[in-house]
This record gives structure tokens, C-alpha cells and sequence, in this order.
């Protein structure tokens, strides 16, 4: 395994516009920090977002896991772009000439998959930590590590998508069309999501869960709703907005099983094309 990673990981230290996405990726991760200090006045009512209470623990790992996923997309790039260097540069066929089996050059990306949604995940945990400790009213430490399952899904929600990414890199060849083919598959879902709504409307969300990214999409729902300040607004103009936030064992296990189909099927057709 570590001489798979280490394979990787140096033909990332030398690709210019991998390490270019990985720093705008992390660095976007630490912008998370500058929502805190939104401040500005609407006539008499003062907004302050980390007064709202969107620092507060345990509702930060909510919130920061379910912000940092929108911006997985970097990272999707570099996934997809390493596939596309490996066909482009030759580097496919000349790690297999070397004596790397076709099955080691799919683990070795997975395993690269694993690492960066790893450091994805670590990253959040500490900045959540001291953007929690620093703003939050609820210090505690059963408050503090209650919650920590968002992290959990939000490391299996990178793995699964980065997975997908891998697949459609091998499928496509090229970075721009794997990105294209992850769009027109978000919009088959989409449609899908609408005919079945026209049709069925009351069985949609089960069998909407089955799709790989409307499963990915379920693990972490949407936090802002959760919110009191929301729910008190809400409730003054007649909507009720209480619904199930928690992360579901079910969805986790669904992505699970896209990750296992992507990366098999990933080496299927490695294994079936002719290099």
C-alpha cells in the first residue's frame, strides 16, 4: 500500500496543476473561517453570522461538512486530471511495462482517494475545533464530540464521489469530458428525480436514494433550516421546517456500495482494454 501512495503521491509533487487545485482546495477549506466575521447592519437589526450560532457546537460539524462538500469539486478535478495525465504522458503504460499489475494501478489511485478525502476530513475536524471552541457557547465535552458522525459521512461522501471521478476518468481518458460526463449524470438524476415526482410522488425519495449522487447528496442535508433563528422566522409566517438532519446508517452504506461498483468496475475495464 505505502509503495502504491508513494508512487502517487510523487507524480502529484510534480504536476503543477494538481498541487495548484490542492492548495485552492485547502485554502478554501480555511475560508470557512472568514464566514465568521460577515458582519453588517440592516437598518436597526445588526447580522452577525457567528452570532447566530453557526460556530456553535455540536451544530459546526453540520454545518462546516455540509459547506466544505460543495467545494469537493477541486479536488474532483485533480482525481480526474491524474487519470488523464496517466494516458496523455504514457505513464499507464509505462508503470505497467515496470511491473505494476493493472489491479495495483487501480489500488494506487483509490488508495490516493482515500488519502486526500482522509486530509479533507482531518482538515475540517481542526478547524471546526478551534472556529467551535472559539465562538461556540457549549463547551462541554460530551456537546463537543456529539455529532462527530457528520464527519464520518462527510469522509465517505469524498470517497465515494472521487470514486465515481476515477471511474469516469478511465472511461473518458480526458479531464474534461469525465467533468462533462459528472454533469450530464447529475442532470439523468435530476430528470430522473422529476419523472418520478410527475409519476410516483410518494415512493421518490426511496428510490431516489438508490442513484449514487443523490445518495452522496443525502448523507449531509442541508444545515440552515436547522438553524433556531430560521425555525423562529419560520414558525412567525406559518411554515414548519422540522424534519430528520441526522445521518442515516442506510445512505452510508448505499455510497459504500457505489464506491465498490466504481472501483471495480474501474479495473474491469482496465483490465478489458488494450494498453
Amino acid at each position: 500500500m505505502l509503495r502504491l501512495l508513494d508512487i502517487e503521491i510523487h507524480k502529484l509533487k510534480y504536476n503543477r496543476a494538481s498541487r495548484i487545485l490542492i492548495f485552492i482546495y485547502f485554502a478554501l477549506l480555511t475560508c470557512i473561517a472568514l464566514i465568521a466575521a460577515i458582519k453588517f447592519d440592516i437598518g436597526p437589526v445588526q447580522f452577525h453570522l457567528a452570532e447566530m450560532g453557526i460556530f456553535d457546537f455540536p451544530y459546526i460539524w453540520h454545518f462546516n461538512t455540509y459547506v466544505a462538500a460543495i467545494i469537493k469539486f477541486f479536488l474532483l478535478l485533480v482525481i480526474v486530471s491524474m487519470m488523464s495525465n496517466e494516458y496523455s504522458n504514457k505513464t499507464l503504460k509505462q508503470n505497467l511495462i515496470d511491473g505494476l499489475s493493472k489491479k495495483e494501478f487501480v489500488l494506487s489511485k483509490f488508495y490516493t482517494v482515500i488519502l486526500l478525502a482522509s486530509i479533507s476530513t482531518l482538515f475540517v475536524f481542526i478547524v471546526s475545533l478551534i472556529l467551535g471552541y472559539t465562538y461556540s457557547d457549549f463547551n462541554e465535552f460530551s456537546i463537543v464530540t456529539s455529532d462527530l458522525e457528520y464527519l464520518v459521512a462527510f469522509f465517505v461522501k469524498l470517497v465515494g464521489f472521487f470514486s465515481f471521478g476515477l471511474f469516469l476518468g478511465i472511461l473518458v481518458k480526458r479531464s474534461a469530458f469525465a467533468v462533462a460526463a459528472m454533469l450530464v449524470w447529475a442532470m439523468a438524476e435530476g430528470f430522473i428525480k422529476g419523472m418520478l415526482y410527475w409519476k410516483l410522488d410518494s415512493h421518490v425519495n426511496d428510490l431516489m436514494r438508490m442513484l449514487p449522487l443523490e445518495a452522496m447528496s443525502n448523507l449531509i442535508k442541508e444545515p440552515f433550516t436547522r438553524l433556531s433563528a430560521v425555525k423562529t422566522v419560520a414558525k412567525q409566517v406559518g411554515e414548519n421546517l422540522s424534519k430528520d438532519f441526522s445521518v442515516q446508517f442506510l445512505d452510508i452504506v448505499i455510497v459504500l456500495i457505489w464506491t465498490a461498483i466504481f472501483i471495480y468496475l474501474s479495473y474491469a475495464l482496465l483490465k478489458k482494454r488494450d494498453l
